[in-house]
Order: structure tokens, then sequence, then C-alpha cells
């Protein structure tokens, strides 16, 4: 699936890449909703039809993936709520094992998240993934989340590198396409970022269930 000799650059995603996605699957969908309703006097079903509603108004912009932005929208903290589910924060099968073998390689090891900075020290400050990172990215920093082209512009003037050269892994499609219309010219997907849930299908790029698939050789 990887010619490693091709490879200078591996930029990796996070929530569902790395990490398990089980953890947001489970904040968004099901604790925050449960805590929204508790304060607002709603039902279950009541809170999550307001919640879906305004996540759907926000997909895919920066604003989603905003702890900041939702924590005043909904009057909830939700880092401290993100504080109380924080033991369902696991890494993926292998991730340790892949990071390690990147390392071995001398091949730097980039995240590029999504995730607003204060979520991300959490998951960081939890797992201790920053340990087996040599660089570390919020798309916060650049103004853009990353299925947005004006991120992978920002980002290439920050981080120099060479983009038929670069290896990304990430869950989302709509970051896959976004990356291959910019030009990076290897990409994988993530089939399974839930461990809670099958394995999704995936059109148009290569896809792993785990890291074992697509270790460097020695």
């Amino acid at each position: 699936m990887i010619n490693w000799q091709d490879i200078n650059t591996v930029l990796l995603d996070m929530d569902g890449t790395l990490l398990d996605l089980h953890f947001d699957n489970h904040f968004w969908q099901h604790y925050l909703p449960t805590c929204y309703g508790k304060a607002n006097d709603l039902s279950i079903r009541a809170s999550k039809q307001v919640l879906f509603a305004q996540f759907a108004q926000q997909a895919h912009k920066l604003n989603w993936y905003c702890v900041d932005f939702w924590s005043q929208q909904l009057g909830l903290d939700i880092v401290s709520l993100k504080r109380d589910v924080k033991d369902k924060i696991r890494f993926r099968p292998d991730t340790v094992a892949f990071l390690t073998a990147l390392k071995d390689k001398q091949i730097p090891r980039t995240l590029v998240t999504n995730a607003h900075p204060k979520a991300l020290d959490l998951k960081l400050e939890h797992t201790g993934l920053g340990g087996y990172l040599d660089h570390i990215f919020s798309s916060h920093q650049f103004g853009a989340p990353k299925e947005s082209p004006d991120f992978w512009q920002r980002f290439q003037a920050q981080y120099r590198f060479d983009p038929a050269k670069t290896l990304l892994i990430d869950d989302s499609v709509s970051v896959l396409n976004a990356a291959k219309d910019y030009g990076i010219g290897h990409l994988v997907a993530i089939a399974n970022p839930d461990s809670q849930l099958g394995s999704i299908p995936i059109q148009g790029f290569p896809a792993i269930h785990d890291f074992k698939e697509i270790l460097p050789s020695e």
C-alpha cells in the first residue's frame, strides 16, 4: 500500500486515526445531550434535536471543532464535561508501535488535527501521545479547518514539506479530498475510527483497519 522510500513527511490526524473516535462520538452524541437536557429541563430526545440541528449548521467549519464556541453557545463548560468522560480516551490499535517504527526510520511524526487546543491538551495529558510525536499542529492556529484549501496553504507556509513525498493518514474523507486537491501525494483512510462501530465504506482512498497493515519494514 505504501512505498516508504517515497515518503519523507508523515502527517497524522488524531481523533479516529491515532485515538479511538469512540470518546468523541460518545461525548457529542450521548453525554453532552444528557448534560444539556438536564441544564435546560429537556428530554434526551428534545435535547438531541436542539443540539444536532446546531451541529449540522457548523459541520466542516472551524466552529464545529471549537470548544470555546460551543461553551458560549450552549452555556456549558465543554472542556470540564469532556474531563468527566476522559477515561474513554484511548489509542487505536498499534498506534504506539506505528509511531515508534516511524521514529526508528527517522521519519518525523507530525500531528495535524482539527481539535481545539484545549481539547488537544486534554488528550495529550491523558494519553501521553505527545511523547510519540515530533510536531503538533492544530488547525485553529491557521484559522481554517483541514477540510479547507486555506488550511493547507497556510500550513505549508509555516511547516515546509514536499506534498508529493508526504503521507497523510486521516479518518475524514472530506479532509483527504482537500489534501488530494492540494497535491498531497500519499493518502490513507481509517476504515474503523470508532472501536464500538463496524467498518465504514471508504470511497476513493486506500483504507486500513490497523496500523500493522502499513508498518515500515526493517
